[in-house]
């Protein structure tokens, strides 16, 4: 009899730990006794600029229209031209990447070249709610101009590993539109529509 009594109590005192222990940890939300929502329905801390770190391999489709001009209006170019792009994007976790891509505009190598591009730098930032924005500069010499720049906005998914973009400002250096109304330079914003898919690259199983 005493032994049984003894298994009882050992269980209470064992179930009464993990109640304990569990209170303390605060469910798996976070570490500080909340749930990982903010108490207005939201979540909050999901993201930042940590989550995004080390190579990304981009995939990019769109079409390069024409130039935008004083009256914030397109003026297009002679003719659309398709845009197909794949990229390597190495970030370092703290706001800064750089990149190397090869891509193909009507039909033809990006700047005439067959080779990958590395003559790029770039900055990103990432919002708590996985949100965020990243801006392509490019340096000089490769396949296309100094100076051109890419702004995108992001979402980030699947635990980091995953980016969903869409282009929302381009810049050029050269260019006019198919009716000579629009030249660049003075008027050096394009008018693009193009969206941007990153993965992360596994090796051997690991993030």
């Amino acid at each position: 009899m005493k032994i049984k009594q003894l298994s009882i109590l050992s269980a209470t005192a064992v179930a009464l730990l993990l109640l304990s222990g569990a209170a303390q940890a605060g469910g798996p939300g976070d570490h500080d006794g909340h749930d990982g929502h903010d108490g207005h329905g939201g979540s909050r801390g999901l993201c930042s600029n940590a989550t995004l770190r080390g190579p990304y391999a981009f995939t990019g489709h769109g079409e390069i229209i024409g130039l935008i001009g004083p009256n914030n209006k397109v003026a297009p170019y002679a003719s659309t031209s398709i845009l197909d792009d794949v990229a390597l994007v190495t970030f370092d976790g703290m706001g800064s990447f750089t990149r190397t891509d090869f891509g193909m505009i009507g039909g033809l190598p990006k700047g005439g070249l067959t080779t990958f591009n590395p003559n790029q730098i770039g900055t990103y930032s990432v919002n708590s709610d996985c949100t965020g924005t990243m801006k392509i500069t490019y340096t000089a010499g490769g396949a296309v101009p100094a100076g051109v720049e890419t702004d995108l906005n992001m979402v980030i998914a699947a635990d980091g590993t995953l980016v969903e973009s869409v282009v929302y400002r381009a810049v050029t250096v050269s260019g006019m539109s198919g009716d000579g109304s629009v030249t660049c330079p003075q008027y050096c914003e394009q008018a693009v529509q193009e969206n941007f898919e990153g993965k992360k690259i596994v090796v051997y199983g690991f993030r």
